[in-house]
């Protein structure tokens, strides 16, 4: 069969700062290829939809699949998927990834019988398991793990056997060079491992993967990366190196092989502080930036998004990741209940530190605790501005003036790092990526302005909304775990990590780690 894989367009972040390469849409693109089918790959963030109608007027793909990792991109597959239905009567349309995992009911009701099924949990087992269906018998897919239609809800997703048994298909992606995130331009992706042990209130990672953690062995991640030709390389892993022994091996092997990239990676401050060497040895094998997700500059904060790590761990962090002459980057959640004097506490601490600042909005999403516990009413149902960008909740200031204090802070602490400031500092890497007909880094330092606007994040608001997300369920103090996970937890054996890791990361999610 023909097998068309669609990613969809960018959202308003990833507009500046990164644009990544659609890795889990290339792995399933790869288990489809190892099954014997012909398969494209489209990856809108680089191409426009005259392309896509284009590819399927031109090459009549038997199967379609959206890739629905981000909520904010709801709209856009739907109108997709119709559009496609009207030029392809008789092609199989699916959706699936990570958001859409966790709604894939409302993605068939607002589909309207654009959508033959929704794809929940991992993609490379649920799309092998459907293609050998649809050959055999396209209305009877009662047993494809994961699969969801109008009238049937199959069995729990599967997990792929070993992720060793991984690799991308990175040959269908066409634009490979407009792939980026900061100053790695251009950089691919790669994964480590999957799933988080922890159980922050606003992330859905622990929830779809059922609290349960695999790692790829260090050979077959090594020879993954020297298969790579790009200079950058993005580690995926929603937090990287939480076990000191995983992250040495994969080090040794890269030093072994001579590879030299530069790498960007997440992780947590408790993290780093335990696995000090560990991050020392990929500092001198390229690591080029870290992101560490703070949070909060507060003890009510931290505890409010249930981080597990104390404020002094994370300062303490901060201080040891300065020292490795990096760039570090944070992340601090502005919550809606911020006022103006709030706003400019934030903006002080964070013109106090060198580190590049990232503010992101208090978001409660589908699969995450704070979407059954929040006792806050949404604001709006748009699946558009759930991009931790606008608010869906209300705001103690009046939306335009939270707007303007939230562009505000990001304007003054971007200044720090883009603009004409920046250029003179970091001269030296625009000339090397213009020699290599590298553009994006040089554009993403002139582009906030154009992107950032109250005036257009209220403008985006009175847009209107074709399709509206379901209402959360009454808000409960707590919410029964099992309910919330995509595959299912297999408790202390789902996790490949280490015994004193186990212990440190069960400390820490009871709040008793020093």
């Amino acid at each position: 069969m023909k097998f068309l894989a669609v990613h969809p367009s960018c959202l308003m972040y990833s507009k500046i700062y990164l644009r990544l390469e659609p890795l889990g849409l290339e792995l399933v693109a790869a288990a489809a290829e190892r099954a014997g089918h012909s398969v494209q790959l489209i990856d809108l963030q680089c191409e426009s939809h005259q392309d896509f109608f284009r590819s399927v007027q031109r090459w009549r793909p038997d199967v379609i699949a959206f890739c629905g990792n981000y909520l904010a991109n709801v709209p856009e597959i739907i109108d997709l998927a119709r559009a496609t239905r009207d030029l392809l009567p008789d092609a199989f349309i699916c959706v699936g990834g990570h958001s859409v995992s966790f709604i894939p009911n409302e993605i068939l009701r607002h589909a309207d019988g654009a959508v033959d099924c929704v794809l929940t949990g991992e993609g490379e087992t649920a799309i092998t398991g459907l293609l050998d269906a649809i050959g055999q018998n396209r209305r009877d897919l009662k047993q494809v793990p994961g699969c969801v239609t109008l009238d049937h809800r199959s069995p729990p997703p599967a997990f792929v056997k070993s992720l060793d048994d991984l690799l991308p298909a990175r040959h269908l992606a066409r634009h490979r060079r407009k792939y980026f995130i900061g100053q790695l331009d251009p950089a691919a992706s790669i994964e480590f491992s999957r799933g988080c042990p922890w159980d922050c209130v606003f992330c859905s990672a622990w929830t779809f993967y059922g609290r349960n953690y695999r790692v790829k062995t260090a050979e077959c991640a090594v020879e993954e990366l020297a298969q790579i030709r790009e200079p950058g390389i993005f580690i995926v892993d929603d937090v990287a190196f939480i076990q000191a022994e995983h992250g040495m091996q994969i080090a040794e092997g890269i030093a072994r092989r001579g590879i030299r990239k530069r790498y960007y990676l997440e992780t947590r401050g408790d993290v780093l502080l335990r696995n000090k060497e560990v991050f020392k040895l990929w500092k001198r094998l390229g690591l080029n930036t870290m992101f560490l997700g703070l949070e909060a500059i507060d003890e009510e904060g931290l505890k409010r998004y249930r981080k597990r790590v104390t404020l002094s761990k994370n300062f303490e962090a901060l201080e040891f990741a300065r020292s490795l002459d990096i760039t570090v980057a944070v992340n601090i959640i502005a919550d809606p209940s911020w006022d103006r004097e709030r706003f400019k506490v934030v903006r002080d601490w964070c013109l106090e530190i060198p580190e590049v600042v990232n503010i992101s909005i208090n978001t409660p999403y589908p699969g995450t605790e704070t979407w059954h516990t929040e006792s806050r009413r949404l604001t709006t149902r748009d699946y558009r501005l759930f991009d931790i960008q606008h608010a869906v909740l209300p705001t103690k200031l009046p939306l335009a003036e939270f707007y303007k204090e939230l562009v505000d802070t990001q304007r003054v602490l971007s200044h720090k790092h883009l603009g004409w400031a920046a250029l003179r500092q970091c001269a030296g890497i625009v000339v090397r990526h213009l020699l290599r007909g590298q553009t994006n880094f040089l554009r993403m330092i002139w582009k906030f302005n154009s992107v950032y606007r109250p005036d257009l994040q209220l403008a985006d608001h009175r847009q209107p909304m074709k399709y509206e997300i379901d209402l959360p369920p009454p808000s409960t103090a707590t919410v029964k775990r099992d309910d919330l996970y995509i595959h299912t937890n297999s408790g202390r054996k789902g996790r490949q990590i280490d015994h004193h890791t186990e212990e440190f990361v069960d400390a820490t999610r009871m709040g008793t780690a020093v």
